[in-house]
């Protein structure tokens, strides 16, 4: 496998109390032909593994199926391409709470002119600004089918890259993009003006998802994918919505826990889908994890 960096240091490096990556997915061919609940898994695995130190990284993609994997960092700002013989994703690094210059990502809430149209978040145009010349380079000549994802910030991230690469000079065209407890990016006119097959993953009361607020002028894009307070796969909206957040925020409350935050989770995210999948094809959890690299979850 390669790994593009300026030094060995700017790699992820392991953090105290880490969780191990448990993963459910192996890719048995092309990831288009797998499912919307497949794929969904899938991206929201890789968007778990780019949390994790480079050691943990390269061997759980290997498990998954690709074998190839390169690193982008600049001034903070990370992401991964991850590759097989079929596909190619680039799966972006999300909010690290103890890192300054995703903080800085987030709260940077004043939007300014995009490069494309209308406005976008300063905050994560400055993160995709930094990486988006190592990835244009990389891409360029790629055929491989392409994908975006991620979590959090990575997942305003990836929306911007995707937006990017669908109208660069470069041949590489985004097939799918999904995110995971994605903030707003930017402007009405901004969302709108590149048309992404882009699924939008949405759990609950996840605070992140409501940020910045509709008043600043952000919106979002995309279909969205809502994840219910019992952790179900539903589209409801409207006072229905409101409701349902609410019984979230008080069953939250039974268990000492802030709803709005602990519905942020990735890995919250992934057990959900992981159970839509089941629900889906009427497996259990344990033949899930039997088709996957590990069965110690």
């Amino acid at each position: 496998m390669n790994a593009s960096t300026s030094s060995a240091n700017s790699l992820p490096q392991p953090r105290p109390n880490e969780k191990p990556l448990a993963l459910k997915t192996r890719l048995k061919g092309p990831i288009e032909s797998m499912s919307l609940l497949r794929k969904s898994l899938l991206f929201a695995e890789l968007s778990m593994i780019a949390y994790n130190d480079d050691a943990e990284v390269r061997e759980a993609v290997a498990e998954v199926g690709f074998d190839n994997i390169h690193f982008f960092d600049n001034d903070g700002s990370q992401a991964y391409e991850i590759s097989n013989k079929d596909d190619c994703v680039i799966t972006c690094r999300g909010t690290e709470p103890n890192e300054w210059n995703d903080i800085k990502a987030d709260a940077n809430a004043i939007s300014v002119i995009a490069e494309t149209a209308g406005r976008v978040h300063s905050g994560f145009k400055k993160e995709v600004d930094d990486l988006w010349p190592l990835m244009e380079e990389k891409l360029e000549g790629e055929t491989r089918t392409l994908y975006f994802t991620g979590h959090s910030l990575g997942g305003a991230m990836a929306t911007i890259c995707a937006g990017r690469c669908h109208l660069s000079k470069i041949k590489a065209f985004p097939k799918e993009l999904y995110t995971y407890g994605s903030p707003r990016v930017g402007n009405k006119r901004y969302v709108n003006y590149c048309q992404i097959d882009y699924k939008r993953w949405v759990n609950n009361n996840d605070i992140v998802t409501r940020v910045p607020p509709p008043w600043m002028g952000y919106r979002h894009t995309g279909q969205e994918i809502y994840i219910d307070s019992h952790g179900k796969v539903r589209q409801i909206s409207g006072w229905r919505r409101t409701g349902d957040r609410f019984r979230g925020f008080f069953r939250g409350l039974l268990k000492f826990q802030i709803d709005h935050l602990s519905d942020h989770s990735i890995r919250r995210y992934i057990d959900y889908i992981a159970n839509a999948v089941c629900n889906e094809e009427g497996i259990s959890r344990e033949e899930l994890y039997a088709q996957g690299p590990q069965s110690d979850l």
